[in-house]
């Protein structure tokens, strides 16, 4: 049996044309040792369409395709036609039928499952790295990161770095206690990616008394003493002046609130 190939022609990557192909040869038993499949990416000229229709025409072959570009996908079509070439359109009749459901064109733009892909995975790469770096646990991550957070306990450290991971952006946070030297590299870290989360003393009372009768624990622990955490407020303000870094306050913040501060702050550079 001759060997058949088959022409996956795509104005992208042609990575779902291929697998489609694939899955379609699978059918065929023992047919995809007899087959040649020949991706043909990035098409987006007339001369490449040419060029693979013509070897399609001299050795027999199948061309397989996903095309947005109307233009282009027309071309190879007529000119497919002209030359007795089989073709199949693999992505363009959907397009069409989805067009008269949705009532209105679609975008006809080359690789954007690749760029929604991307999108998703550097979402999750981000959240993943909020989580390995979150409350300090690995000091490595500061250097890594694009926003350091720093602050007391209970300033919603945890919470903004996963909203903001979100957003595709990697955040790590950094715990600040009196008794425990901050770790080098934030004062390596460049002072724009950082931002201190400032409280008032007030505020944080109440939130740590909330936290302690929630786990059923004496709310008259040191953890909410008024003056322990005023001693914690001066130490974190002489961290934050030592690294020269902005602060935004959260007192009367809600998360999403200050993520979207802080989102605005690095997106519109307003760090420097």
């Amino acid at each position: 049996m001759n060997q058949k190939t088959i022409y996956v022609v795509s104005d992208s990557v042609g990575e779902t044309a291929e697998l489609v192909v694939k899955a379609a040869v699978s059918q065929f038993n023992g047919s995809s040792e007899h087959t040649n499949i020949r991706r043909i990416p990035y098409v987006e000229d007339r001369g490449t369409i040419k060029e693979v229709i013509s070897q399609a025409e001299s050795d027999g072959g199948i061309i397989c395709f996903t095309l947005v570009v109307p233009e282009i996908r027309e071309f190879l079509i007529t000119e497919a036609e002209k030359a007795k070439v089989v073709y199949y359109d693999i992505i363009g009749p959907l397009i069409d039928k989805m067009e008269s459901v949705f009532g209105h064109s679609s975008k006809c733009e080359p690789g954007r499952v690749r760029q929604l892909d991307e999108d998703y995975f550097k979402k999750v790469e981000a959240i993943e790295f909020a989580v390995k770096y979150d409350d300090g646990r690995d000091p490595r991550g500061i250097l890594k990161a694009d926003i350091v957070l720093i602050g007391v306990s209970r300033t919603s450290k945890t919470p903004l770095s996963q909203y903001l991971a979100h957003k595709r952006l990697k955040v790590a946070n950094v715990p600040i206690v009196p008794e425990v030297d901050p770790p080098e590299e934030l004062y390596k870290v460049d002072p724009k990616k950082c931002i201190g989360l400032k409280i008032s003393p007030d505020k944080l009372n109440h939130i740590r008394k909330e936290r302690l009768k929630s786990l059923g624990l004496n709310d008259k622990a040191i953890y909410a003493n008024i003056n322990r955490i005023k001693d914690e407020l001066l130490y974190f303000e002489k961290v934050v002046d030592r690294i020269g870094c902005k602060v935004v306050d959260v007192s009367n913040k809600a998360v999403e609130e200050t993520a979207n501060i802080i989102h605005n702050m690095m997106t519109k550079g307003d760090l420097s």
